[in-house]
């Protein structure tokens, strides 16, 4: 829930739209074909070229069935650099077919096990897509849009923004001011947006996104969505990205996602993923494709234990699917449609902290209803009673320090706080002061002041810490006023890649207890009690791709 108080998070579908500037091929009057075509394909030797019958024409080469051309109004949108629209980063040498059902067009692509497709429907300015991956013989699986340079102009934070001081690896970049950006920095994860895109000029372009049931990481996963550069743009679909992922691979049909073209206002809400129905689409015969007849739906008569501060998400999962959907406010009830038949781990998260988990069973036109779920207190941590907690667990590090900052900005960004310095409980800056990640290299060895009462004093305690991702198996050990040492934990499950640095805290929660005896604390009840936290690993670089690990919440419980 970065970017916003965890008390108070945006749950509303949401888009990113560019801070576009109207481009000079698109300042004046538009250009428009002298006459609409009939809706129809031809074949002109090396492409399939599909006039939708409104505004909207485009090309798929024969030989690759790379998306060669986006004509709107008479424009060209398709092309930067002198690459193509396509899966992945092309597929290469593929067999390409089209036929015509009615409204109808399909171009199909074969490359080796893989499949896609494009689809047209007389009088929509839309392309439909759908890529069905049966393994592992295309390595990562995108879509994406390549678009002319000059046609939209945006310095949004997964912009390139027209610089070429590189701040990290290839992929972020550092502005003269000292602001960075990447095309890793969405702001957003999958179930925040139904759409990204650009509009400019009275012309909208949108990637409008699939139900990602094909997909891996869940509802509150990142991953790119468009960028710009002086090159162009890209907008796109990811199906399956390694990166900071951590679920494997799932295999099969994942679609429609649909590349959109509006006069700037927003794409339909009909193409979003929760709505499209696609009647049309079910005697195509797209492989692995599952019409709405074979699928079910799961539904729930509320959830009890709830802390009403926050969101609720309900999430279903297994090997070869994964769906969502929102707990409603007032009860906690949810709904979630479309499910392929399978049976399924429903997990309950609070915020992004899953505090539940159950079996379900789904079955194609039915739909499974569940009672109540009621939630153990136990199960959230934060119903634990704590002389003093930094912070809520919510599986996230919303609300410390630069939290807000870092799904859209490199740590080194200018407008971070400065990464070190220390916190004092009861101070009432408790979680501000507190840094959201720690490293190695870089804020290692934070220092927490508390007091404790006599009688607390005279007893053991938890300390816990709570960490939402890692990099390089960073974790923490604690010292307790250079009295007490904890023993190295052992590092938790956590991707394997950067993750902290390219605008994602999410990984697999996990909590660090450490049993403190009652000889680590002081006597006198007037000095502060001193917890150091350092950050161990024997991997990593330097600075802030050193080992490091991202905070959801530190207490110390009674």
């Amino acid at each position: 829930m970065s970017g916003s108080d965890s008390r108070r998070p945006v749950r509303r579908r949401t888009f990113v739209l560019g801070a576009a500037a109207a481009p000079a091929a698109l300042a004046g009057p538009l250009a428009v074909p002298a006459a609409a075509a009939a809706f129809g394909y031809t074949d002109d030797g090396s492409h399939y070229v599909v006039d939708t019958g409104a505004a909207l024409v485009f090309k798929v080469a024969k030989a690759t069935g790379d998306l060669t051309s986006l004509l709107y109004r008479g424009v060209e949108y398709q092309g930067y650099g002198g690459m193509n629209s396509h899966v992945e980063s092309g597929l290469g040498s593929s067999t390409v077919t089209v036929a015509q059902s009615g409204a109808t067009i399909l171009i199909s692509v074969t490359h080796g096990t893989l499949r896609h497709y494009y689809a047209a429907r007389s009088g929509e300015n839309n392309v439909y897509l759908w890529t069905h991956k049966a393994d592992a013989s295309v390595s990562a699986t995108r879509y994406i849009v390549r678009v002319k340079a000059g046609r939209f102009l945006n310095d949004e934070p997964d912009s390139y923004t027209y610089t070429d001081r590189t701040v990290e690896a290839s992929d972020v970049f550092a502005k003269p001011d000292g602001q960075t950006r990447s095309k890793h920095y969405s702001r957003l994860r999958v179930m925040d947006y139904d759409y990204v895109g650009w509009a400019a000029g009275g012309v909208g372009l949108w990637m409008v996104r699939s139900n990602h049931e094909k997909a891996s990481g869940g509802p509150f996963y990142r991953s790119l969505l468009r960028h710009q550069s002086a090159d162009g743009g890209g907008l796109y679909e990811i199906l399956y990205y390694g990166q900071n992922q951590t679920e494997a691979q799932r295999f099969g049909l994942q679609g429609p996602y649909v590349i959109a073209f509006t006069d700037g206002g927003a794409p339909s809400s009909a193409l979003f993923a929760r709505n499209l129905t696609t009647a049309w689409a079910d005697r195509l015969g797209i492989a692995g494709y599952v019409a709405s007849g074979g699928r079910g739906r799961v539904a729930g008569a509320g959830i009890t234990g709830r802390d009403t501060a926050y969101p609720y998400t309900v999430g279903l999962a297994n090997a070869a699917a994964q769906y969502w959907g929102s707990a409603r406010a007032s009860d906690g009830s949810f709904s979630i449609a479309g499910v392929l038949p399978g049976t399924y781990t429903l997990t309950v998260h609070k915020s992004e902290l899953a505090v539940y988990s159950t079996q379900v069973t789904v079955s194609a036109g039915e739909t499974t209803t569940l009672n109540p779920i009621a939630v153990p207190a136990s199960n959230d941590p934060a119903n634990a009673r704590a002389i003093w907690r930094v912070n809520d667990w919510t599986g996230t590090p919303s609300g410390f320090k630069n939290a807000d900052l870092m799904t859209y900005a490199h740590p080194s960004d200018v407008r971070a706080a400065a990464w070190t310095g220390n916190v004092v409980i009861g101070s009432g800056s408790e979680t501000s002061a507190f840094p959201c990640y720690l490293w190695k290299d870089v804020n290692s060895g934070l220092l927490v002041y508390f007091r404790l009462t006599a009688a607390q004093a005279a007893a053991a305690h938890t300390l816990r810490i709570g960490v939402t991702t890692a990099y390089a198996n960073g974790r923490p050990q604690v010292v307790v006023n250079d009295a007490w040492t904890s023993a190295v934990p052992s590092p938790p499950a956590q991707p394997s890649t950067r993750s902290l640095t390219n605008g994602s805290y999410r990984g697999n929660n996990h909590t660090f207890a450490y049993s403190v005896p009652a000889s680590a604390w002081l006597t006198d009840t007037s000095r502060y009690n001193v917890l150091r936290i350092d950050v161990v690993s024997g991997s990593g670089a330097a600075s802030f791709l050193s080992a490091g690990t991202a905070i959801d919440a530190v207490d110390l419980l009674d």
